[in-house]
């Protein structure tokens, strides 16, 4: 029996995306669906209901890599540090 530990590469950083291009991806999908994006985005964060965002662009799968808690938390800091 082979012991040798496997290795699993996470992806890198750099091609990661960040919040804010994961935002601006759903926000761009939603409006390109004709939804209200803000209102849809706030029903998500709100209520964790992933059907408030549209899966056109994956942009469904995109928000649900961002804990909500996180989200929140990194829309206060950019709007207090204007």
């Amino acid at each position: 029996m082979d012991r040798n530990t496997i290795l699993f590469n996470s992806p890198d950083k750099a091609t990661q995306q960040t919040t804010e291009e994961i935002l601006r991806t759903v926000y761009n999908a939603l409006e390109e669906k004709g939804y209200n994006a803000i209102d849809q985005m706030v029903g998500y964060i709100l209520s964790g209901d992933p059907s408030y965002i549209t899966g056109h662009n994956n942009a469904r799968n995109l928000i649900r890599h961002i804990e909500r808690d996180d989200l929140v938390e990194e829309l206060l800091r950019a709007f207090l540090r204007k």
